[in-house]
């Protein structure tokens, strides 16, 4: 599968191999990872990828992805589906950024890009989750246009619907 491209990001679908390194923490010699790559969350993403692949096969394009900064191509975290899509064709979607790379817009705009995509592929409805005290990460599914739809003690619920399968045709808007 081909990198997705965004006015300012590459989102480059995981191998298995990467992400073997990425739960390693051994970039191979053409790796470019900025200070921070990868965080917790980005090996748990790898795991999860990793995990899938072994009791499914590698589910591209519903798998990991490496978020790059196109202007010098390091990494700067991750995003990603949980899964293949499910008989309903819903998938939940996780993300992360280092530090140094948060407040800047990069996780809006990666995430718009991974629903852009799912969408392209049929997916009829996506979900996400945050801890109540990432208003962080809210503001970025709130800003996509990802809506709450519920909560708990611990954790409030985002998700996007679409009727039907059509393709977004401009994600970066």
């Amino acid at each position: 599968m081909d990198d997705l491209v965004t006015a300012r990001l590459t989102l480059h679908p995981m191998s298995r191999s990467e992400a073997e390194r990425v739960v390693a923490g051994e970039p191979d010699s053409g790796a470019r990872w900025a200070p921070g790559y990868p965080a917790e969350g980005d090996v748990a993403g790898a795991r999860r990828f990793l995990s899938v692949c072994a009791s499914t096969g590698d589910p591209q394009p519903f798998g990991a992805y490496e978020i790059r900064r196109r202007e010098d191509g390091r990494a700067i975290g991750g995003l990603g589906f949980h899964g293949p899509p499910d008989h309903n064709g819903s998938v939940t979607i996780g993300y992360g950024l280092i530090p140094a790379a948060h407040g800047k817009g990069y996780a809006s705009e990666a995430l718009r890009m991974l629903l852009a995509l799912a969408r392209a592929h049929g997916i009829t409805r996506v979900q996400g989750d945050t801890d109540h005290d990432n208003i962080a990460s809210q503001h970025v599914m709130t800003a996509v246009g990802m809506q709450l739809v519920a909560e708990d003690e611990r954790l409030k619920y985002y998700e996007s619907t679409w009727s039907d399968a059509a393709a977004i045709t401009d994600p970066s808007s």
